[in-house]
């Protein structure tokens, strides 16, 4: 048996991070399978329907690196595969439930509907529809004139669902509704449309959250009804906020461009949602794998039950040991987007600025959590800063006269060193320090605010030399002007 498995999001809006840790969980098992993994794209929600949803899915994926065989955009031996091209097809299956018996036509009003939902309310009753039109003669509903078909479900027995992970589950027939199937727009409902498009495109597996497990029941039911074979199931844990919480806007991004927009590298993402509820076992301390090496080592039954914890702390962790792991070249290509979008360098990168983000690279490489860092911590560079507030200009345990003469001492060095070059300011500022009874920490601390503005930044003498010593010394005669007005 070829393994078969399958994303279908809605394009009702941006899929949740939380279901593609699911759908990597998919393509990681059908990869590891050597299987083939679906997209189909469900679109019969037209109420929530949203233009470019596809677009964002697709475009999504790709960027994770998530391919797939067969679906929109590859095509496939069983497409369409956008419900909404397919709506004969289960017009067609609707209506054969019905012939067999096993579906009825409806045409109870909505206002009805309310009633009976009300009055059982009142009893203390779940809601679900009475079953009014479920024995009435054949053609009494007329199949021209506005109406449902509805599921003749079992009113005795249970249905029993088996889980990969979870063994057998059982659901009391009488308790499960009379679901609609077919709705009077002629657009399937959820229910019809998947088990249908699934046993056509031949999925041999459905792994998916575990709140989909309440309602399983109605598509099994729908298997039974046609006679066909159910896939096999895995329901796996939803994933939590650091709260304990489902996870939402609340705890932070949730969707694919949202990670990507805040600075995440695709790999490290991957990686750590592939951890994210399953570990490969066998004694595996390490947290950081190939591709290769999670398809390699993916197997269904090593997901845990209880629910995994979505952690921003480990994610920043392991984008950072991504980040530190590319070459310059490859950090660089990777920065400039961030930099363009913030405004501090042009779109068509000029040629002599090359020099100065390249310089920038290795300084901030060890300092990056995510790629959107490097805007707070390069931006001095590109843009001017205010003049630091007195307080900043005055080193540690030293008296504003002090610090003046520090000043003064640090532009005197810098108008007159050779190679404006990181190695070569470093010494003789140690010297300077040295000469002036200071430490270096308290020398380099008003330095580093007169000139980068910040009190954490990248390493100084780099950044001075990415400065430049026009600007550099502008910032430091700024820095002069705030002492001697203060003094």
């Amino acid at each position: 048996m070829t393994v078969r498995v399958r994303f279908a999001p809605s394009p009702t809006g941006h899929p949740h991070i939380g279901n593609i840790r699911t759908v990597v969980f998919n393509w990681l098992f059908a990869r590891q399978q050597h299987g083939k993994f679906v997209l189909r794209i469900e679109d019969t929600d037209r109420t929530r329907y949203v233009e470019d949803a596809i677009h964002v899915i697709t475009s999504g994926l790709r960027w994770l690196g998530l391919d797939w065989d067969e679906g929109p955009e590859v095509g496939g031996d069983y497409g369409p595969y956008i419900q909404s091209q397919r709506l004969e097809l289960y017009k067609q299956k609707a209506e054969e439930l019905v012939a067999m018996g096993k579906a009825y036509r409806c045409d109870c009003s909505p206002e009805r509907l309310e009633q009976v939902r009300e009055a059982q309310r009142a009893r203390g009753e779940t809601p679900m529809y009475d079953g009014h039109c479920r024995n009435r003669p054949a053609g009494e509903v007329s199949p021209d004139k506005p109406h449902v078909i509805r599921l003749k479900v079992p009113r005795e027995g249970v249905t029993v669902m088996h889980d990969l992970l979870r063994g057998d589950i059982v659901f009391e027939n009488r308790l499960l509704d009379d679901q609609v199937l077919l709705k009077s727009d002629g657009f399937p409902t959820y229910h019809l449309a998947v088990v249908i498009d699934d046993h056509l495109m031949g999925i041999t597996h459905i792994m998916r959250g575990d709140d989909w497990i309440s309602s399983e029941p109605k598509r099994l039911l729908l298997y039974e009804a046609f006679g066909w074979e159910p896939p096999v199931y895995a329901h796996v844990p939803l994933v939590l906020g650091p709260d304990g919480k489902k996870l939402s806007k609340r705890h932070g991004a949730v969707s694919i461009d949202e990670f990507r927009r805040q600075g995440y590298l695709p790999e490290a993402l991957f990686n750590f949602l592939a951890l994210l509820g399953w570990a490969p076992g066998g004694g595996e301390e390490r947290e950081i794998f190939s591709r290769e090496e999670l398809i390699e080592r993916f197997d269904i039954t090593h997901i845990n039950l209880a629910p995994a914890v979505f952690s921003y702390d480990k994610l920043n962790w392991m984008n950072g040991c991504y980040i530190r792991a590319l070459s310059r070249d490859e950090l660089l290509e990777r920065l400039i987007p961030f930099w363009v979008e913030a405004g501090l360098i042009p779109p068509e990168v000029p040629v002599e600025i090359l020099p100065t983000l390249k310089l920038l690279v290795p300084l901030v490489q060890e300092r990056l959590k995510t790629l959107r860092d490097v805007v707070e911590l390069t931006d001095f560079v590109f843009t001017d800063i205010p003049v630091p507030p007195v307080e900043k200009l005055i080193g540690a345990k030293m008296t504003a006269a002090q610090s003046l003469e520090a000043i003064r001492r640090v532009q005197a060095l810098m108008a007159t060193v050779p190679h404006f070059e990181a190695e070569a300011l470093e010494m003789p500022m140690r010297q300077l320090a040295a000469d002036l009874g200071l430490k270096a920490g308290q020398l380099f601390g008003i330095v580093r605010n007169a000139v980068t503005g910040k009190e954490v930044s990248p390493p100084l003498f780099g950044s001075i030399e990415a400065l430049g010593r026009t600007t550099t010394l502008k910032r430091l005669g700024r820095a002069e002007e705030v002492l001697e007005q203060y003094i």
